[in-house]
């Protein structure tokens, strides 16, 4: 966490919320980090010394103080770099529509079906985890 937002700080100043987007978008979707892992690291490194916040509009704006920048020069790759390495993006489309799909199916189920209806749909859902766990296993 503090690699990406020392790299993202490089670019420009940032609100958190807008780091967790931009770390996001960079990563293509394979890394969306939490605000309870942003919001302590910005405050470990206002402590630290190699950031700034300011308040803008009510949100708090950082950014790189000399330290920091050198730091960031410094230090490591950023890591969405390696996240999205190798991603196979039309799979990851397909796959994510899928699931969508099943999950949606699935609430129209839960919400009118009767008690059998759902009770059903639950099998099914158990039943499919079960035969992707078989395909990593090769078996059929």
């Amino acid at each position: 966490m503090r690699a990406s937002i020392l790299a993202l700080l490089k670019d420009r100043p940032m609100h958190g919320y807008e780091m967790i987007q931009e770390i996001a978008e960079r990563s293509g979707g394979a890394w969306k980090p939490s605000p309870g892992s942003v919001y302590p690291t910005l405050q470990m490194l206002e402590d630290e010394g190699l950031i700034t916040s300011a308040s803008e509009g009510g949100k708090k704006l950082f950014s790189l103080t000399d330290a920091g920048r050198t730091a960031a020069e410094e230090g490591p790759e950023a890591p969405w770099e390696e996240a999205s390495r190798g991603v196979d993006w039309e799979a990851l489309g397909e796959i994510r529509q899928a699931g969508f799909g099943l999950m949606e199916a699935f609430g129209q189920v839960w919400k009118t079906g009767s008690k059998e209806q759902r009770e059903k749909a639950v099998a099914v859902i158990n039943d499919a985890r079960k035969r992707l766990y078989l395909i990593l296993a090769d078996e059929d």
